[in-house]
């Protein structure tokens, strides 16, 4: 018998700055999701103009809670004051990182969206 788990995908879209403030609500959106495995969380970049390292903390937070309850964190339009923290932290590598929301879902494969038992 096969079953198939569709695709759950919760997206954030935070604005503005991700500094200290704007982490802390970042991190109290994330918080109120409860993680289920086989999620896809999202988190939508494109109205964030400026990121400090306290805005790096919610992120690496949120990739690890996801990462721990089986979901996959990934970030699309990343406005370049955000990339060039990203890469000048290296998280760049750590983050999967798509130009568009569009991207997510048509640059990789489908069955890496939809899994199978």
């Amino acid at each position: 018998m096969a079953f198939t788990q569709e695709l759950q995908v919760i997206l954030f879209k935070p604005q503005g700055s991700i500094d200290l403030q704007g982490g802390k609500a970042l991190s109290e959106q994330m918080a109120g999701v409860v993680p289920q495995a086989y999620q896809l969380w999202v988190i939508d970049l494109a109205e964030v103009n400026f990121m400090d390292s306290s805005g790096l903390v919610p992120l690496v937070k949120g990739l690890k809670a996801a990462r721990q309850s089986g979901c996959r964190l990934v970030l699309c339009n990343v406005q370049a004051p955000v990339r060039l923290i990203l890469e000048l932290t290296q998280l760049d590598t750590v983050f999967e990182i798509f130009n568009t929301y569009q991207d997510i879902f048509t640059n990789v494969k489908d069955d890496s969206l939809m899994l199978a038992d």
